[in-house]
């Protein structure tokens, strides 16, 4: 299987960096775009192609019923898939750095020279890696928990492909570029995506175990379930589900957080928040529709609020909805992770009123998954946790 880069998208992102009016920041995006992208997307290329030669094994390796869970971002998918990850015998998921390093030789490699390090070199290595590790990711874990060794989203696998949604938190064209309607892709152009991300998955099923199934949480996919389904015919699915008022001004800030790192105008800002303020209806509201027009495939429905409440009784539900049996030793772990998400806070606030949006206006949208989950019932919670 050779490495799949989409240059389509790769040459409209170089156009659009070279009509950045700002000199400096045309330089910035056209040096990463014209020289390092290349060169690591290259690198990898070569290793994806070894892996079919070095580990003739990965051709036995097939995907069955993977599960993955959608629902817009800051509803509890990150939470979910953490808890349902614990389940290692039955689980394999990417953790971030396997994300960033889609071929199985590269794995490998790592795995081997992080085991040479802690050996010979008393892990002099790892702890600079964790400083670093610590420096990037440290400041932002009261908003999102991330790091190099914790699961993370399938979606970074294809950053160096030039598919991945992660490339709007870098570059401000949210409108001009669309990694989020995949359904309304061309055909040939969304089955070479899904069969390059088989191919990813297939390598990490190799590494954790071909008996296992693969975990994937992708709040970015909910745009595309109808798709998945058209790729993975067994597949199963998990929705998360929560109080929009809640969520829609959490992304926003969010990602308005890091656009500010980045320098970007105020103006720019704007307009990229509003249409990720309105890609947030069709995230709600397709993989419920979707998976409606599909009974035949299995899948659970998740309230934010059950989860946090009861995470342990949340997972053991959407077992049940799924058709997975839970072992007792599992049963002992989320009681354990469970505890220790009813004590975790957070100090990331929030309002409507920072994004100009306003409770009614979201529920005029949505007006009937608030009838449905019963969100009118309380007042929008100001704390994310």
């Amino acid at each position: 299987m050779l490495f799949f880069f989409d240059f389509a998208n790769y040459f409209r992102m170089i156009g659009l960096a070279w009509n950045e009016e700002s000199v400096q920041v045309r330089l910035y995006f056209l040096t990463v775009l014209l020289l390092w992208v290349p060169l690591v997307s290259t690198f990898h290329a070569v290793c994806f192609f070894l892996d079919g030669i070095l580990f003739p094994g990965l051709w036995k390796v097939e995907v069955h019923a993977p599960v993955f869970m959608v629902g817009h971002a800051r509803s509890g998918t990150t939470l979910a898939h953490r808890l349902m990850s614990r389940d290692e015998g039955r689980f394999s998921s990417f953790l971030l750095y396997e994300c960033y390093f889609p071929s199985l030789l590269q794995k490998k490699l790592i795995q081997f020279g992080a085991l040479l390090d802690r050996k010979y070199l008393g892990g002099a290595v790892g702890k600079r890696v964790d400083a670093w590790e610590e420096r990037r990711y440290g400041p932002s874990r009261h908003i999102h928990a991330m790091g190099l060794t914790i699961p993370e989203e399938d979606d970074i696998v294809l950053y160096y492909s030039m598919a991945s949604g992660f490339w709007i938190t870098k570059m401000p064209y949210m409108g001009d570029l669309d990694f989020y309607h995949m359904n309304d892709w061309p055909e040939a152009r969304r089955r070479r995506y899904n069969r390059f991300y088989r191919e990813c998955v297939r390598r990490q099923l190799y590494l954790n175990g071909p008996e296992k199934t693969h975990l994937a949480k992708n709040p970015l996919w909910s745009g595309r379930v109808e798709s998945l389904i058209e790729a993975f015919p067994d597949a199963r699915f998990v929705v998360s589900v929560r109080d929009p008022r809640e969520t829609i001004p959490s992304l926003l800030k969010l990602v308005r957080s890091g656009w500010k790192q980045l320098g970007w105008e105020e103006a720019r800002q704007q307009r990229c928040l509003q249409v990720l303020a309105n890609q947030s209806w069709h995230t709600y509201l397709h993989p419920l529709e979707t998976l409606a027009d599909h009974p035949d495939v299995p899948h659970a429905v998740v309230d934010y609020r059950e989860l946090t409440a009861d995470p342990a009784g949340a997972i053991e539900q959407v077992y049940r909805d799924l058709g997975l049996p839970m072992t007792d030793r599992f049963r002992s772990v989320l009681a354990t992770e469970g505890g220790r998400q009813r004590k975790h806070k957070t100090g990331h606030t929030y309002s409507l009123a920072e994004f100009g949006l306003e409770g009614d206006a979201i529920r005029d949208e949505l007006g009937v998954l608030f009838d449905r989950f019963g969100w009118d019932q309380g007042e929008a919670s100001q704390e994310e946790v």
